[in-house]
């Protein structure tokens, strides 16, 4: 063994010193230059970078790298995409990333919040979206079969359910998922008999954070309008309507002051309400609404979606439903109704998506209006452009203007565009979406464009982007190739996620859910067919064999 001298020794010692003390060159940068290199850097580098130091954190963490990167990977591709930008004399670089020049579409609602806006967090909900990676939990909300279903609706991180047996119920997700607050019906409002059931559930937030107006529709024709304040933890009855003879409310729909209903003798009612009193006065009881029209409808069939649209020019009221028509099977209609602000109609009018030549299978005019309107609904238009043929009644109606989506038994949706303006109303022809490998219970289409799909057994969910339409031909592409959509990928939230460990351990969870059979979570086996989504989650209302039914949180953030 060859034995060094205390010499060597020595010398080894003042190299090895040497190299310590070498100079850190790049922390002697400004933050500005920094800050330029770093934006060069892909997204994954910029999440190694904030573990390098204290500094590092901060800098990769800017918002102005973020707010790049959230351009250029999620507003710039569909910016390309649609034909009435990438058809414009503009140049390709115009489309680049420029924090005061650029295009940001449906995202524009974070540039105008300013500071406010987390933009790596809302990168990382964006790339969770477009991955289909989520976790998932459950709320029990009924422990043995309920008959009809269970009316839910979504509303930020506040879920209304109401039913017969447990009432108005309002759920809390924030945190730990808990009840916020409870209703009696029959209790809570004394015009209410006992015997009625709840057959129709909308939310109105115009009021933003003070409360939550809800309206409910029940089986003898009657309605009732209920107050949530979360901060109290109280629901209060404001008013409540007699029943009618017209049969049961099946759609509802609330925009303060005016409400939509609409019956299974097919009659479509306008109201108005007198406007609210202030937030201290919210238990007040209000007076009785103001019809302002009341529409029967010959050809309109189930699943509806009523929807109303409020700006400081007009209100929109509008109906779709399921349009039974020769030969071809099925198609989908839309009735429109345009008021004042103080709630006198200026014009109504129907639409559908068949083809030219085709009639309902009702004999009646489409173009028959009540007396209480005064107003005679205008011819149904056609299209130009062929209807893709629908040989099966719709499993459900979404409508948000622009999009209406219709859900079939047959594994597919079919797309339809509404072009509404003061000169006509018209449905373009629709686009088959594919993608769900068994027949679609349910599916909700929201106001930016994107949309969620549930499978019967609710074993498949599905993200949709219909961003841009289905004019384009790459759009159509994707379409025909089933690539439209990403399925979404659940796993259970085992525990708080660490930086770095979350990736690992969603993939392996995500590896060992393709290798399991395809079942309901948790034996949830059969969707109710109703699903809800904001931007950060998705919910599905699902079942047990034995009764149970559980709200299925799938959280993005």
């Amino acid at each position: 063994m060859v034995k060094h001298t205390l010499d060597n020794v020595e010398e080894n010692r003042d190299v090895k010193r040497r190299r310590c003390e070498d100079i850190d060159r790049l922390s002697r940068l400004s933050d500005e230059l920094l800050l330029r290199a770093l934006s060069f850097l892909p997204v994954p580098a910029l999440t190694v970078c904030q573990r390098l130091s204290h500094r590092f954190h901060v800098l990769a963490g800017d918002p102005q790298l973020w707010k790049s990167a959230y351009y250029s990977r999620f507003v710039r591709p569909r910016a390309s995409r649609i034909p009435g930008i990438r058809d414009q004399d503009v140049p390709a670089a115009s489309l680049l990333y420029s924090s005061r020049l650029s295009k940001w579409l449906e995202d524009e609602h974070l540039v105008r919040r300013g500071t406010k806006t987390n933009w790596k967090k809302q990168y990382k909900l964006r790339h969770n979206w477009s991955k289909g990676s989520c976790s998932v939990r459950e709320v029990e909300i009924a422990r043995r079969p309920t008959i009809p279903a269970i009316l839910v609706q979504l509303h930020g991180d506040v879920v209304v359910t109401v039913d017969q047996a447990q009432g108005l119920r309002a759920w809390s997700l924030k945190g730990e998922h808990r009840l916020l607050a409870r209703l009696d019906l029959h209790s809570g409002c004394l015009d209410c008999p006992t015997s009625v059931v709840p057959t129709s559930l909308a939310l109105d937030d115009s009021r933003g954070g003070f409360a939550l107006s809800i309206s409910v529709g029940f089986s003898d024709g009657g309605f009732g309008i209920y107050t949530l304040r979360s901060q109290e933890q109280n629901i209060s009855c404001r008013y409540a309507h007699a029943a009618s003879t017209n049969g049961a409310i099946t759609a509802i729909a609330y925009a303060s002051p005016y409400l939509v209903t609409m019956t299974d003798a097919q009659l479509l009612s306008l109201y108005s309400f007198s406007l609210d009193s202030p937030y201290d006065q919210l238990d007040s009881v209000l007076d009785p609404p103001r019809l302002l029209s009341s529409l029967k409808s010959h050809t309109s069939w189930p699943p509806l979606s009523i929807s109303l649209r409020a700006s400081s020019a007009a209100i929109v009221a509008s109906i779709a439903y399921a349009l039974p028509t020769y030969l071809s099977g099925w198609s989908v209609g839309l009735q429109e109704l345009r008021l004042t602000p103080n709630g006198n109609i200026t014009q109504s009018r129907l639409t559908s998506a068949m083809d030219q030549g085709f009639t309902p299978l009702s004999s009646t005019s489409s173009n028959y209006s009540s007396p209480r309107s005064g107003l005679d609904s205008s011819p149904v238009s056609g299209n130009e452009d062929a209807a893709l043929p629908i040989l099966t009644k719709p499993t459900s109606l979404s409508y948000s203007h622009p999009y209406l989506l219709a859900s079939h038994p047959d594994n597919t949706l079919t797309l339809y565009l509404v072009s509404s303006s003061e000169k006509e109303l018209t449905i373009g022809h629709g686009a088959r979406l594919w993608g769900h490998t068994s027949s679609v219970s349910g599916a909700h289409v929201g106001d930016r464009g994107k949309a969620v799909s549930v499978s019967l057994h609710g074993d498949e969910i599905r993200v949709w982007e219909l961003e841009g339409g289905i004019t384009s031909r790459s759009s159509k592409r994707r379409m025909a190739a089933g690539q439209a959509s990403v399925q979404v990928q659940p796993e259970r939230k085992q525990h708080e996620r660490v930086n770095g460990e979350l990736f690992e351990h969603r993939s392996r969870d995500i590896a060992d859910a393709q290798r399991r059979p395809r079942h309901g979570f948790d034996g949830l086996e059969a969707t109710k067919g109703w699903v809800g989504f904001d931007e950060e989650k998705v919910i599905v209302l699902q079942e047990k064999d034995y009764g149970t039914q559980a709200l299925v949180v799938y959280d993005f953030s």
